[in-house]
């Protein structure tokens, strides 16, 4: 009888990539890092255990959104407090938090569980060209199309 192979998560090797946000589009950018952070790239991949690898997306402030999203898209987050709503527009958003963009972007296309809580740990965003993990050697992924 043959059993299926499920991944343990002690035995999962993890590597870094880092994927340039210049000139890329937020939820094709977004989508392709949710993937790799998930591990469905690897043959491997085991749907509750993390199998994912660590992402780091540098110029987050380059990226682009189509159409009209710049004026049109809004995020919405609450104080919970009565009246504690707070909007903000995209165009808003890519100039004060670009991180925080991306972040959401990408966040929303993960588990909403425990195991998309600890795959939100391995997102690494900066806004700029500069990031912190030389040490860990990442490679350049290219984002496909």
């Amino acid at each position: 009888m043959r059993t299926t192979y499920m991944a343990k998560a002690n035995e999962v090797e993890r590597k870094w990539y880092i994927i340039d946000a210049t000139g890329k589009t937020l939820g094709r950018l977004a989508s392709e890092a949710a993937s790799i952070l998930r591990g469905k790239h690897k043959p491997q991949f085991t749907p509750h255990v993390d199998t994912g690898d660590f992402v780091v997306v540098v110029n987050a402030e380059k990226i682009v959104l189509t159409g009209k999203k710049l004026q049109n898209k809004m995020y919405y987050r609450h104080s919970l407090h009565p009246g504690g709503l707070k909007v903000t527009s995209a165009q808003d958003m890519l100039n004060n938090k670009p991180e925080r963009m991306l972040e959401l972007a990408i966040h929303g296309m993960l588990p909403k569980n425990r195991l998309g809580n600890r795959l939100k740990t391995k997102l690494k965003v900066y806004a700029g060209s500069e990031h912190p993990h030389q040490a860990q050697q990442p490679e350049v992924w290219e984002l496909r199309g």
